[in-house]
C-alpha cells in the first residue's frame, strides 16, 4: 500500500492536506480501517515533518503554535503484578522524569486486586500524583459496570477503555452511570469516528492515536470537533509528534508518555519536571540513529 501511494504522490509538491484528501480517497474501495489508515497516517506525519524541515521551523511553529513544554503522564509501567510491585515500581516512574500522574493497568481476575493495586500506589506515590487505569478493552459490560463501580471513589482521573472499543452504546451507559471520567479514542479510526462518539455522549475524554486518526491531519479535524464540544483531547502513543499537535489543541489534556522509540533515536526527547520539552528544531526534531533502526529492520 505504501508503495502505491508513492507511485501516485510521486513528483507532487508536499503539501500534506492535499496529499492526505488524496490517499484517503484512493481507499474507497478498502475501507478505512486497520492498516489502510495506518499507511495514511504514517504517510501524513512525513509529509509535515518534511514540509515544516523545508521551512526551517519546528512542526509546532509551523501549525501556528510556539516551542514550549508540554504536560506529560508516565505511561510505561504498572502493569498487571501484586500490589508491592506496582506499588515500588509507581515511585520509580514518578520520580524518573518528574512526573505528576501515571498509567496504571487493571483488568486482574477480581475487581478487588485491581482496587487493592490502585490504593498500594496510591499510598506509595501520595495525593498528589493524578492515576489514570487503562483496562485495554478486557472486560465486557456487565463486568465494567461492576468494577468500575466499585473503583469509582477511588481518585482516578480516568477510566480508559473497560470494554471493546466500537461497544459506543456501552460506553454511554458507562459514562452516564459513573463519576470518574471514561477516556476512549485510541482506535478512531479518522476524525468521523471521534465525532459520532460525541454524538453517542459515549466518553468525557477523547485520546486518539495518531497512527489510526489520519497523523497530524487527521489530528488537526479531529481537534476542532473536540474543541467545539469542550471534550479535553489527550495523545495515544508518538510522544515526539504529539507534543508538536498538543501545542495547538484547543482542548489539549494530556499527553501520553512512553520511551518506547529512545533506543534507536541518536538524541531522545526531554523529560523534566512532568513536562516534555520540544527541540527547538526544524520538523518534529526525531534524528535516527542509524544503526540501532539497521540492527531492528524487518524484511518484509
Amino acid at each position: 500500500m505504501l508503495h502505491d501511494f508513492g507511485d501516485m504522490l510521486k513528483g507532487r509538491r508536499v503539501a500534506p492536506v492535499e496529499l492526505y484528501d488524496l490517499a484517503r480517497k484512493s481507499l474507497h474501495f478498502v475501507g478505512y480501517q486497520g492498516m489502510s489508515m495506518i499507511a495514511v497516517s504514517g504517510l501524513d506525519m512525513a509529509a509535515w515533518d518534511a514540509l515544516a524541515k523545508a521551512s526551517g521551523v519546528p512542526l509546532c511553529v509551523l501549525l501556528g503554535g510556539s516551542v514550549g513544554p508540554v504536560k506529560a503522564y508516565n505511561s510505561n509501567g504498572l502493569w498487571l503484578q501484586p500490589p508491592d510491585v506496582v506499588a515500588a515500581d509507581a515511585i520509580a516512574l514518578r520520580d524518573e522524569g518528574g512526573f505528576t500522574a501515571l498509567k496504571l493497568r487493571l483488568g486482574r481476575d477480581r475487581a478487588g486486586d485491581d482496587l487493592a493495586a490502585i490504593h498500594a500506589i496510591r499510598a506509595a506515590v501520595g495525593p498528589d500524583i493524578e492515576l489514570m487505569a487503562d483496562f485495554n478493552q478486557g472486560l465486557h459490560l456487565g463486568e465494567a459496570l461492576q468494577c468500575c463501580h466499585m473503583i469509582d471513589d477511588a481518585g482516578l482521573a480516568w477510566i480508559e477503555e473497560p470494554i471493546v472499543y466500537d461497544n459506543l452504546d456501552g460506553y454511554a451507559q458507562l459514562a452516564a452511570e459513573l463519576q470518574t471520567p471514561i477516556q476512549i479514542g485510541e482506535n478512531f479510526y479518522g476524525p468521523r469516528d471521534l465525532h459520532t462518539a460525541l454524538q453517542k455522549k459515549a466518553c468525557d475524554l477523547v485520546m486518539p492515536d495518531f497512527m489510526r486518526i489520519g497523523g497530524v491531519t487527521g489530528w488537526l479535524r479531529a481537534a476542532a470537533i473536540a474543541g467545539a464540544a469542550g471534550i479535553p483531547m489527550s495523545t495515544h502513543l508518538y510522544p515526539e509528534v504529539a507534543a508538536h499537535v498538543m501545542r495547538v489543541t484547543e482542548t489539549a489534556h494530556w499527553l501520553e508518555w512512553q520511551d518506547w522509540a529512545d533506543p534507536i533515536l541518536q538524541k531522545p526527547y526531554d523529560i523534566r519536571d512532568g513536562l516534555l520539552h520540544i527541540p527547538d528544531v526544524a520538523g518534529v526534531g526525531l534524528e535516527w540513529n542509524e544503526g540501532a533502526v539497521k540492527a531492528n529492520l524487518a524484511t518484509l
